[in-house]
């Protein structure tokens, strides 16, 4: 079984059987009682006839039963796939039919969802009740998944399909994203690597399993023997509140959450004292941003990049180099992204793929043993992003002479203003130093004259007088002229943003298709 996803939790059994693995509200297990309430799931799936690859789906919120879906299933040669609790009923439905997921985990405020969903998708057959209070009676309990004496897991080819997770929608529908034992397993090692877990830590999940950055910790934490501790949901108060009570030491978030945290502070400070690391990803963070949150938490801080489909790590910035960049010494290290983990190589290359010089910006290739098998169903799309063993991220990006990697836009929303190229990371990164702004997103919108403008979605702090002309006036004093933004929209409500905390810059974009500006500045 080493080698697979059945080993983090046979070792912490093993070697920690007696420390706190969960705690979830009133709820409290050991390693050794975890161990057990896996094994009963192992033997319960065969019992029901859950045949070995066979794909179970889960549409819960953090929670005991959605921890241990990632800790049994795969371990017992079945294919989890998680879906996320935001969707529509249409959208969770192409998702089950495409992976032909049989067995559906839902909880009480999923339970309508999952009911709609069994009426649609004939190969459904059986939902399992995973929520507070009695078993609706159309429903199988979950704990009725636990046979009365647990079974070992088998032994399994590392490189068999784990997980599938279903990336963001798109034109032509969302892509089931096949991860292996494997793959899962490296990027543990990541982990361990740039986050020195020790079975002590305490670690706070806040969130959501569903997407491969909050799920990426669970076997890292367990393997080391160290304590999960769940939220269902993230709020200010409640993630302040757990901090506090049960003494957590590292926190993985995504920079909403982190802004959002901040906010709260200040009114109503609590201890996060035991705090010795945050991990930040899914989107990147400014440096103002980052310096109120090291003085608010007062601990060190790492930077993740990834995606999905790399399960999810590619490259990390260190707290060594926070340090330094936000000590001033190396500012514009708080720009970029990091150095590849170990065991991930990484390649800026031009449209043709070939590599380019050091500075060239280029889309970021990577490859290593967490790369995914592919996309499920998707063989045309599976041979445009794998090429050669390498995954091509369409990531816009480039390296710099020390070899620390910087993003600069998603290739796609590049933005091409009467024939230059301007990349919208490096306008926002401007913008983001006016006093005024708390939030900015910036895009190409169709123009007549110059094809696309840049355009700035901007949210600024409450009761400022912060005007359009000002924040061009800005721009023009830190970047050269066609990159400065055309027109300037101003809100106070916060950008729209996804599940994982990225801001949805195709939504922004939809408000534009048919308009045009009714002045623009001249081009330089």
């Amino acid at each position: 079984m080493q080698g697979t996803l059945a080993w983090p939790l046979e070792n912490a059994a093993r070697s920690h059987g007696a420390r706190t693995a969960v705690i979830e509200r009133e709820r409290r297990l050991t390693y050794r009682e975890l161990h057990d309430r896996v094994r009963r799931i192992g033997a319960g799936m065969a019992e029901a006839g859950i045949q070995p690859g066979s794909v179970v789906a889960v549409l819960l919120a953090n929670s005991l039963e959605h921890l241990e879906s990632w800790l049994a299933v795969p371990a017992y040669g079945r294919v989890l796939t998680t879906l996320n609790t935001r969707l529509a009923v249409p959208e969770l439905a192409f998702m089950l039919e495409d992976s032909g997921a049989e067995i559906l985990i839902v909880d009480a405020p999923n339970l309508e969802a999952g009911r709609r969903l069994r009426e649609r998708i004939p190969g459904l057959r059986q939902l399992l009740f995973a929520g507070d209070g009695t078993c609706p009676d159309d429903c199988l309990p979950y704990e009725s998944l636990m046979a009365d004496q647990g079974v070992a897991p088998p032994d399994l080819d590392p490189d068999s399909l784990a997980v599938i997770m279903y990336t963001g929608g798109t034109t032509a529908g969302p892509k089931g994203v096949m991860l292996s034992h494997a793959n899962i397993l490296s990027n543990c090692k990541h982990n361990f690597h740039q986050d020195g877990f020790q079975p002590e830590d305490i670690v706070l999940h806040a969130p959501p399993f569903f997407h491969a950055a909050g799920a990426q910790m669970i076997h890292t934490v367990t393997w080391v023997g160290g304590t999960h501790v769940l939220l269902p949901r993230f709020t200010p108060t409640g993630y302040a509140q757990a901090v506090a009570e049960h003494r957590a030491t590292v926190a993985f978030l995504v920079p909403t959450m982190i802004h959002m945290l901040l906010d709260h502070l200040d009114d109503h400070p609590a201890d996060f004292s035991s705090l010795r690391l945050v991990h930040y990803g899914a989107s990147p963070m400014s440096g103002k941003q980052l310096r109120r949150a090291t003085k608010a938490l007062g601990c060190e801080f790492i930077q993740g990049y990834g995606m999905t489909e790399a399960s999810p790590g590619c490259t990390f910035l260190s707290p060594q180099d926070h340090r330094r960049a936000l000590s001033g010494e190396v500012p514009e290290r708080l720009n970029s992204v990091g150095h590849p983990l170990p065991g991930v190589q990484l390649e800026i290359r031009d449209a043709d793929g070939r590599p380019v010089a050091d500075g060239t910006v280029g889309e970021i290739w990577v490859r290593g043993p967490n790369i995914m098998l592919g996309y499920l169903n998707r063989p045309e799309a599976t041979s445009q992003a794998l090429v050669d063993g390498w995954y091509r991220t369409g990531d816009g990006g480039y390296r710099d002479a020390d070899g620390y990697v910087f993003l600069v836009d998603r290739i796609k929303d590049m933005i091409i203003t009467g024939g230059e190229n301007v990349y919208s990371l490096e306008v926002e990164r401007v913008l983001d130093t006016h006093p005024e702004v708390a939030e900015v997103a910036v895009i190409g919108v169709p123009d007549k004259r110059w094809g696309e403008r840049v355009h700035a979605v901007v949210v600024t702090l409450t009761g400022t007088g912060v005007t359009e002309g000002d924040l061009i006036e800005h721009c023009r004093k830190h970047i050269a002229g066609y990159k400065v933004p055309k027109t300037v929209e101003l809100r106070t409500e916060p950008l729209p943003r996804s599940g994982a905390g990225k801001i949805r810059k195709r939504e922004l974009r939809g408000k534009h298709v048919r308009t045009e500006p009714s002045t623009a500045a001249a081009q330089d």
